[in-house]
């Protein structure tokens, strides 16, 4: 529980930090660019991660449906 808290806080701080720095340091629209791309490639990777933990496999899936199936056939 406090390890995904931490990791929530953590994702929350780097997300500031880039802002920060995007916006102070840098004037560049190509750096601004690229900061966008590599936060929204890091919220995507979580969240994926997210939906892969809340929702079943296909493996699981198709392991359910068999033991359906065998049970049924019994």
């Amino acid at each position: 529980m406090f390890f995904k808290a931490g990791i929530k806080i953590l994702i929350i701080a780097v997300e500031i930090f880039l802002g920060f720095y995007s916006l102070l340091i840098s004037e560049s629209l190509l750096v601004k660019f690229i900061f966008f791309v590599i936060t929204a490639g890091i919220i995507a990777f979580f969240i994926t991660k997210i939906i892969d933990k809340a929702m079943p496999s296909n493996v699981e899936l198709l392991e359910m449906e068999g033991e359906e199936e065998a049970a049924n056939a019994e």
